[in-house]
This record gives structure tokens, C-alpha cells and sequence, in this order.
């Protein structure tokens, strides 16, 4: 990480079941602290389950495709969650040159591999099971290509920075999938991709607080895991079936399940008593600031937005290494 000043980690605590109650006692991250003849205990609220996301394959050019559910008709956004992608790459589909500035993204790569190259130099390949974090700040320019054979699948989420942070340096984080934390706990597996869960907390630093998981719920197993409240949170189905909230709403494959704003714990099962269920749970905390967003750029004003453009086309504040760059990929610059 070089440059950045956003250093926040996102963390979670597991919450427990209380003795008998004397007193209870709200708390400023929104956890209840019961008071008993014992030490005081968490008492916990899961989320319930307010609007479920169908996720349509969609073609994009030859060679690419995906499945939107943040950042498409049904939800255009969920502060501070700006898009939500299940992408398929398959060569010599690409993503060639191109600009951002304005937020945060993670790539976590469920099967094949995803090369790129920035401006700055940096440059390399994430497998199946690694992450990058990219923070985008004031801007990079960059590709992305898929680097192996056949297709190449990944999650990828874009995370809107606050007004404070937009223009941070940019940097990249990679963690390769064995060192992603992973603990498994009573038929649960969960690697701890941003943020904390059962114990176990992600080296990746971010601006914005977020926290991503990749579960896994075997059959007959239960996830109780802690959300801080106020954040906003969903979940997206890989495989399988799942059961979130008091309610047990049923989640399919390539649906992703949106938290209502009460409480703070997710619960979920497998949807199937005979089968596993895996998802990826992304919560972040809101930043309740206008959003103002074009193609690469998402800023706050229309003015800033205009900006951004200028300073792309321009080489300016930011985009100065974009003269005369061009990545190592062949591809035609994006327009």
C-alpha cells in the first residue's frame, strides 16, 4: 500500500446469547449491553431480509458477461455500496485502458485468473481465490484482461468513497488465497476477505469501513455473525440455497439478499437441509453524501464530476503518468 491515508479496518464481534436479564442499556455502536448478576453481555438483532435481487445473465460484447445486482433498475445503490458484479471473462474479451477516480473495489477471483497493468507500473495476476482492493482515490488508469484459459469468473464491488478521501493517493492491495484468514466453526467456513469475523481480521486497510466474507454454510450448520449496526449490508448467493433472518427468507443461486437497516447480526442457514450454501455478506458503513456518478468517475457534484473528466483528458491532478502510457495488454483504450 503506498500513499494512502485511509488506514480504517472494518470489525465485527460474534454476539452471544445473554443470561437473565436485569437491565439493558443501548450502546453508541447500536448493540444492546445487558446487565445481569454476571458481566454484562450482548444481546443481538438480526437483520431481516427487505428486498431479494434477481440477478440476470447479461452479455456485454463478445466474451463478457455478468450479473448485476447493486447498480442496476431494481437498486441503483446502497450507501456506500455502488455496484455489485458477478462477472464472466473469456479471452480476448478485455478491459483495456482506462480511468477512474472517486472510490474503492474489490476483485475476488472465483475461477481462472485476471491480469492488469496501471500507469504507475504495477502490474501482475490474481488466481482463483485471490482478492485485490484497489483504492482509487484521485485516479489511476489501468487494464484488465483474463489471463488463463476458458472462463474466467470473479466478484467484483465498487465501495463509494466519502468527500474527504476522494482525492487520496491511489493504491492496490493483493491477498492470494492462502493467506485470506479463514476459521471454521461448526459446519460454517468463513475467509475474512476485508474486515473481522470469529476472531480473525483481514491485513486489507480501507478508507470506508467494509467488510466482505466469503461463507460457507454446510447442512444443519448456523451463521450468527455480527453486523455493526447502521451499516449497510447484503448478501449474494454462489452456490446453493440460502436462509436469511428471523423470517428465513430463501435466497437462490445468483440472488443477492438486501438487510434491512434494524438490527445488527446476520443469521443464515443452508436453504437446503442436504446441501451447503455459500455467499458473499458485504456490509459498509454509509457515508449519506450526494452521489454523483459518470462511466469511471463517481464524485459528489456535477462540478467535481466535469473536473475529473478535465483532468483525465488533460493529465492533471492525478492522471499526470497517463501521457504517452500504455499498458502491456493489447487493447483498444476504453471509450
Amino acid at each position: 500500500m503506498s500513499g494512502s491515508t485511509c488506514v480504517s479496518l472494518a470489525r465485527s464481534s460474534v454476539a452471544v446469547a445473554p443470561p437473565a436479564r436485569v437491565a439493558e442499556e443501548t450502546r453508541s455502536d447500536g448493540m444492546i449491553t445487558i446487565q445481569s448478576d454476571e458481566a454484562p453481555m450482548i444481546l443481538s438483532k438480526p437483520r431481516a431480509v427487505v428486498q431479494t435481487l434477481t440477478c440476470e445473465r447479461r452479455p456485454l460484447g463478445e466474451g463478457f458477461a455478468y450479473r448485476r445486482s447493486i447498480g442496476g433498475p431494481e437498486l441503483e445503490s446502497l450507501d456506500p455500496i455502488l455496484s455489485f458484479d458477478d462477472f464472466e471473462f473469456t479471452g480476448p474479451a478485455n478491459f483495456g485502458d482506462h480511468p477512474h477516480r472517486g472510490f474503492e473495489s474489490l476483485t475476488y477471483v472465483l475461477e481462472g485468473s485476471i491480469g492488469f497493468h496501471d500507469f504507475s507500473g504495477h502490474k501482475g495476476t490474481i488466481n482463483t481465490g485471490d482478492a485485490q482492493w484497489t483504492t482509487v482515490g484521485r485516479g489511476v488508469v489501468h487494464a484488465e484482461v483474463p489471463a488463463g484459459q476458458g472462463v474466467q469468473r470473479g466478484l467484483n464491488f465498487w465501495i463509494n468513497l466519502a468527500a474527504k478521501d476522494k482525492m487520496v493517493a491511489p493504491s492496490y492491495q493483493e491477498l492470494a488465497s492462502v493467506d485470506i484468514p479463514t476459521v471454521e466453526k461448526d459446519g460454517v467456513s468463513v475467509k475474512v476477505i476485508v474486515g473481522e469475523a470469529l476472531g480473525m481480521r483481514s491485513p486489507i486497510q480501507t478508507c470506508t469501513p467494509v467488510m466482505c466474507l466469503d461463507i460457507t454454510v454446510g447442512p444443519g450448520a448456523h451463521l450468527h455473525q455480527a453486523v455493526p449496526a447502521g451499516w449497510s449490508a447484503c448478501a449474494y448467493v454462489i452456490d446453493g440455497e440460502a436462509s436469511f433472518g428471523p423470517s428465513a427468507r430463501a435466497t437462490r443461486q445468483h440472488e443477492c439478499a438486501v438487510f434491512g437497516a434494524k438490527g445488527n447480526a446476520v443469521d443464515a442457514r443452508s436453504g437446503d437441509a442436504d446441501a451447503s450454501t455459500r455467499f458473499l455478506l458485504v456490509a459498509a458503513r454509509p457515508h449519506g453524501e450526494t452521489v454523483v456518478r459518470e462511466g469511471y468517475f463517481v464524485m459528489n457534484t456535477r462540478e467535481e464530476l466535469e473536473q475529473a473528466m478535465d483532468d483525465y483528458k488533460n493529465h492533471h491532478n492525478g492522471f499526470e503518468m497517463a501521457v504517452g502510457w500504455t499498458s502491456d495488454h493489447v487493447a483498444k483504450p476504453a471509450q
